[in-house]
């Protein structure tokens, strides 16, 4: 008999899929247009068959592609297993925009699959080939991954290996054929978790020891984590009441603005700081705007901005999951001047990064992991 294969989800991963609820979707998604180019036919449509095939060429470089959700019995945490009855029709979904194919109806028709739950049952992800676009002229993907799967670093890097730099259609390589894994009993499963309590306390001890090892100065070391920690908490205690803070419905909204990135680079040399600082600036700017249409003071709110940052290592680059801390900062909100909030974006930006407040958040992460997994589903929620 083939031995059965599974892989444990991460605590961050598990955590995505413990935070879920039936209003607060946690699947990423987007909508990339495309000139229709070669795909397009002679009748007027597209070629989507061709698209289709281009994404199960390089299934077997996505093995998360083809894999499924399989929960631990008694414990709040799930494992991936090999799908058996993996269907990439049902993935890879082709639709139309009825004429004449404006933006506003692609943004409707993203909004709307964007507002449904992927089903736990099937892999985590969708593709959705949208032709009908600008009149006929190009097309859309909208793409939904959960984010169990995927952080944006991994996202950048899945991107990568799904689309092609060039606008002719690839040849279909011989593909390998999927065969796959036998899934795990629930007697093994059961059994593997318990190992894994038992054994917690000398991982733990294991992990502490690779890190004084690794350390070239522990003490200095435990220092600066320690106050990470510290800068962590203090961070995020509290949060004002403003009109964006209340409870949702699991209906969306999808909108974009086009911006050509030779500007914010223009902006980034000229002013000495970050992308991050610039796309910041803006949603600040945004954040303003809203509040007093909504006919509240911003000079009277703490509005905080929690924004990701990646602590993928060069040796987790390419891996799928989540590798990622975050930083919590202060949005200057009550400066009317654009200049006066990028200025002061960039100054907190630039504590943060001394502070390494996103290495305690990643510390915590690690500590937390060692814990059973009840208290690690208190955690995510």
């Amino acid at each position: 008999m083939a031995k059965s294969n599974y892989e444990l989800l991460s605590f961050q991963d598990n955590g995505f899929l413990q935070a879920e609820t039936s209003n607060l979707h946690m699947h990423v998604s987007s909508t990339l247009v495309f000139e229709s180019g070669p795909l397009a036919t002679e009748e007027g449509g597209l070629d989507a068959q061709a698209i289709k095939e281009s994404i199960v060429d390089v299934l077997h470089r996505i093995p998360r592609y083809r894999q499924r959700l399989h929960w631990v019995p008694l414990e709040n945490r799930a494992v991936w297993v090999d799908d058996p009855h993996f269907d990439v029709d049902y993935h890879v979904r082709h639709t139309a925009l009825p004429r004449p194919g404006t933006e506003e109806q692609l943004k409707t028709l993203s909004a709307r699959i964007m507002s449904q739950q992927l089903d736990r049952k099937r892999p985590l992800w969708e593709s959705w080939v949208v032709e009908g676009v600008d009149g006929g002229k190009g097309f859309a993907l909208i793409q939904k991954i959960h984010h169990c799967m995927i952080d944006g670093s991994s996202g950048v890097d899945l991107a990568q290996v799904l689309l092609s730099d060039s606008p002719d259609t690839r040849p279909h390589p011989e593909r390998p054929a999927f065969v796959p894994r036998p899934a795990p009993r629930r007697f093994d499963l059961v059994q593997d978790a318990i190992v894994r309590g038992i054994t917690a306390p000398t991982r733990a001890i294991r992990d502490l020891r690779e890190f004084a090892e690794n350390a070239e100065d522990l003490r200095g070391e435990l220092e600066t984590r320690g106050r990470a920690i510290l800068d962590v908490v203090a961070a995020n205690r509290g949060i004002d009441p403003t009109p964006l803070n209340g409870d949702i419905g699991p209906h969306r909204r999808f909108d974009w603005l086009d911006m050509q990135l030779d500007e914010l680079k223009a902006i980034r040399r000229a002013w000495g700081c970050t992308i991050n600082d610039v796309v910041l600036t803006i949603v600040t700017g945004a954040a303003r705007e809203y509040l007093l249409y909504r006919s509240t003071d911003p000079a009277s709110i703490d509005f905080k901005i929690l924004a990701p940052v990646s602590v993928r290592t060069a040796e987790e680059k390419s891996q799928m999951g989540n590798r990622v801390a975050s930083w919590t900062l202060t949005a200057p909100i009550d400066e009317s001047d654009p200049k006066a909030q990028l200025a002061a974006i960039h100054e907190e930006t630039q504590r943060l990064r001394e502070s390494k407040q996103a290495l305690g958040v990643d510390t915590i992460m690690s500590i937390v992991s060692w814990a059973p997994s009840t208290i690690m589903s208190l955690g995510a929620q």
